[in-house]
């Protein structure tokens, strides 16, 4: 072979500009599966969150989201108090452990109950 060929060979390109074009969209759509993967890990990896509205009024609401999932509890406008009756008292001891002692009760009763 001749230089003259190799050279005619060589200067032979496909100058097709749609070939630039679609070499665009691929790269473009590497990118948006790359930026929807970000986002969806990062919906995956936020905690569990809390949030109270309107503390301490008579419509407060607490709404807990976990897992994806969202609870809302509402409040009906009044306290917890006096919708019980006391059971007994609860001690926490040093080394972190609690032991409750029910009141009124005989010692059979304390010695039945489950301790921790």
């Amino acid at each position: 072979m001749s230089a003259g060929r190799r050279l005619s060979i060589l200067a032979e390109e496909d100058d097709d500009p749609m070939l630039s074009a679609v070499n665009l969209v691929d790269v473009f759509l590497v990118l948006v599966v790359a930026l929807l993967t970000a986002v969806a890990l990062q919906q995956q990896s936020q905690p569990d969150e809390t949030i109270i509205r309107n503390p301490g009024q008579p419509g407060m609401e607490i709404v807990v989201r976990k897992d994806g999932q969202e609870i809302k509890y509402r409040g009906n406008g009044g306290s917890a108090e006096g919708q019980g009756e006391r059971a007994g008292v609860a001690y926490k001891m040093k080394d972190g452990s609690i032991i409750y002692v029910p009141e009124g009760g005989s010692a059979a009763d304390a010695k039945d109950a489950p301790q921790r």
